[in-house]
């Protein structure tokens, strides 16, 4: 299973970005997809993870600027970040809970780098 993620750049405060992330490989069926991030010298944390449903969830800190959404059919997760600030910056990662005929288990794609600058 491979998680590949894109989208990040250099953005000014107050502009916006949107990340992608396409699943492909030994896949049966994704759970819940999601956002993590980690900026130089801070622990990762959960930006947003939305279930197979559609059931979303939020980091306090981008409620109202930060939207997950999913396509099933193309097996991918979006991340539209609007009215970003400089704390937003950080390498994001993707993750999906997948399940295939060896089992199931967590996969991560290798991060895209967001930096929030003037």
């Amino acid at each position: 299973v491979q998680l590949q993620a894109c989208g990040g750049g250099l953005v000014q405060p107050g502009g916006s970005l949107r990340l992608s992330c396409a699943a492909s490989g030994n896949i049966l069926s994704i759970r819940d997809m999601g956002w993590y991030r980690q900026a130089p010298g801070k622990q990762r944390e959960l930006v947003a993870a939305i279930t197979s449903g559609g059931g979303t969830n939020y980091a306090e800190s981008v409620k109202g600027r930060f939207t997950i959404s999913r396509d099933n059919a193309k097996r991918t997760v979006y991340l539209q970040m609007n009215s970003l600030k400089p704390e937003d910056t950080a390498i994001y990662l993707c993750n999906a809970d997948v399940a295939n005929w060896n089992g199931r288990a967590d996969y991560w794609g290798q991060g895209t780098l967001v930096t929030v600058s003037s």
